[in-house]
């Protein structure tokens, strides 16, 4: 139950019995932006006393003394011109914790997604090397929406874009061969300048010569780059695939840009949008900041992006005729868009940040308007021991593996510390900080409360046999002896855990999950220290079973939550810590 889109349910019925027939379309209800203000506010008065004919404070007496009729509101106070905050009565929330538990691991789950098909298209690097640290960023910040997106009710695709086709293929095809003439016993010396570096070339080599044996050494290049091009190409994705595969990271659909241009389909596409009279012939402005005498103009095929929100009219063809990477791009969003999926969701890195504007021109371009794109830019990770930069190790040239990053620390921390900042925001990445075990450790604090919750269980089990903590749900008389205000503050975030599912959804903003699971931890933390200083307030009192019960019963609701939100970050919630 979202229960403040309950409570807007309640207040627009409040403002029909009033004044029938208004707009409501515009009313909020949301948590105040004070605690001590109450538990939902509702703005229904300052957006609707115009359309009423009357002052916002005199609707909002009057809304608010319909809602004083709810047997769950203990008070209304219309607060400045008009804002409308309502008081709910303890045992509506301990009704909510009831929920919670019978709901189990389907708590939070919610429809508003309608089952409608979202594709989200993540990492998508181009297939010459291993994962880096990056790259991981983008790969947990895809996934994790991807799931939070299911839960909220819509029908996900998880998609990896193959960049195949451009001139880095061809290098990437250079590279092997050199490590092929290695594998043979050829003395290579310095990798040359143009070439990728690194070791993970090396297997690639081997497998080449294991196959060919010399047989490729006498060819020349234009007779063996089109064999190494897909051979390369497959060797990076079978690694890609293990790397992401350490991450927890597997995609439903891979698509391949080269397959895409093989087919026609950038031909097709841009004949689409010739048909419809968006390609032109033009001569493009220079790019600002250019002199004069760094710009050469000349005519280009143009698409008319500006008709839909970009800056400038786009190039789809290169001087040497073949087609931009723009216009594979749109090819690939248009396919995304005939295979079904009028919301997409792009995760890149921030250097792409120039391009989301014409990309979302394009869709918008290709599919009549009907389909929109949003794009995520991930910022840089920054690495970082004893707060000082650093690099693990150097088998992939110039950069730091996702692989080595996920054997110094595990996938499950490498996924949470992604996600506790949003992604366009710079993350430090501080290999000392995430293995501490302290309240400044996110990861660890909120693992630390789940496993704390289950020693309690443990525990509970030990002094009573017949209690059983995977199925343990208190009757409503029992759970009503949680009374304790910080009782009542923890069983409030529960209940707000459905509401944040939906807003992050809405919102694709995972990050918004670490933040709550954070909190969460922090009041659960709390009233455990609270039960160390109060003997009243300790979750088991042998002397009091019905009220161990009750405790145990929220207890069971907290692992529940947590362990709903890491599923969502592709987290295992941890029983015991080691």
């Amino acid at each position: 139950m979202n229960l403040f889109k309950y409570f807007r349910e309640e207040i627009i019925a409040a403002i029909e019995r009033i004044v029938p027939g208004l707009d409501t379309a515009k009313v909020t209800a949301e948590p105040p932006r004070e605690t001590t203000h109450g538990d939902v506010a509702t703005n229904a008065a300052m957006v609707l006393s115009k359309a009423a004919g009357t002052k916002p404070r005199e609707l909002a007496e009057k809304i608010g003394a319909e809602l004083g009729r709810h047997p769950a509101v203990t008070g209304v106070k219309v607060a400045g011109p008009g804002f409308i905050n309502i008081c709910l009565a303890d045992s509506f929330w301990v009704e909510r914790l009831g929920d919670v538990l019978t709901e189990g691991e389907r708590y939070g789950e919610s429809d508003i997604g309608r089952s409608l098909p979202v594709n989200v298209e993540y990492v998508s690097a181009n297939p010459t090397g291993p994962m880096h640290i990056g790259h991981a960023r983008g790969a947990v910040v895809g996934d994790a929406l991807a799931s939070l997106l299911a839960k909220a009710g819509h029908a996900v695709t998880r998609e990896y874009y193959v960049n195949d086709a451009g001139a880095q293929v061809d290098v990437l095809a250079r590279s092997v061969f050199l490590r092929y003439r290695e594998a043979l016993g050829e003395e290579i010396g310095e990798i040359p300048e143009g070439l990728y570096p690194g070791d993970y070339l090396k297997p690639a080599g081997e497998e080449l010569a294991r196959r060919h044996g010399p047989a490729l050494k006498d060819k020349t290049e234009a007779e063996w780059l089109p064999l190494l091009r897909g051979f390369a190409v497959d060797a990076m994705l079978v690694m890609i695939k293990e790397d992401l595969a350490g991450l927890g990271v597997c995609h439903d659909v891979f698509v391949s840009e080269r397959g895409l241009v093989e087919a026609g389909k950038v031909d097709d596409a841009l004949a689409f949008l010739q048909g419809k009279g968006l390609v032109y012939e033009g001569v493009l402005e220079p790019p600002k900041g250019k002199l004069p005498d760094d710009w050469e103009p000349r005519p280009q095929t143009l698409f008319k992006a500006a008709e839909f929100g970009d800056d400038v009219d786009r190039p789809l063809k290169k001087s040497d005729g073949s087609w931009t990477y723009f216009a594979s791009d749109i090819a690939y969003h248009l396919d995304k868009y005939r295979r079904g999926f009028p919301a997409m969701i792009d995760v890149w890195g921030a250097d792409h940040g120039g391009y989301v504007k014409r990309m979302q021109a394009a869709v918008k371009a290709v599919s009549g308007n009907e389909a929109a794109l949003d794009v995520k830019l991930c910022q840089m990770v920054n690495l970082m021991k004893g707060g000082q930069p650093y690099k693990m190790s150097k088998r992939a040239g110039t950069f730091v593996t996702l692989r080595d990053l996920v054997e110094a620390v595990g996938k499950d921390v490498v996924r949470f510390i992604m996600l506790t900042r949003k992604n366009d925001a710079h993350l430090d990445f501080d290999l000392d900080k995430v293995l501490e075990q302290s309240r400044d450790n996110p990861v660890f604090y909120v693992q630390y409360a789940h496993a704390r919750c289950h020693s309690v269980m443990r525990h509970a089990a030990e002094l009573w046999p017949e209690f059983s903590p995977g199925s343990h749900a208190p009757d409503a008389e029992t759970l009503a002896r949680l009374t304790d205000p910080a009782e009542l503050g923890l069983i409030r975030l529960l209940a707000s855990w459905p509401r944040l599912v939906e807003s992050a959804a809405e919102a694709h903003e995972p990050h918004r999950v670490a933040f709550f699971l954070y909190e969460l931890a922090a009041g659960f933390h709390g009233l455990w220290n609270k039960g160390k200083d109060e003997a009243r307030l300790r979750f088991l009192i042998e002397d009091d079973r019905q009220l161990s019960m009750a405790r145990l019963g929220l207890l069971r609701a907290v692992v529940v939550v947590i362990a709903s939100g890491l599923g969502i970050f592709g987290v295992e919630p941890l029983e015991e810590m080691r």
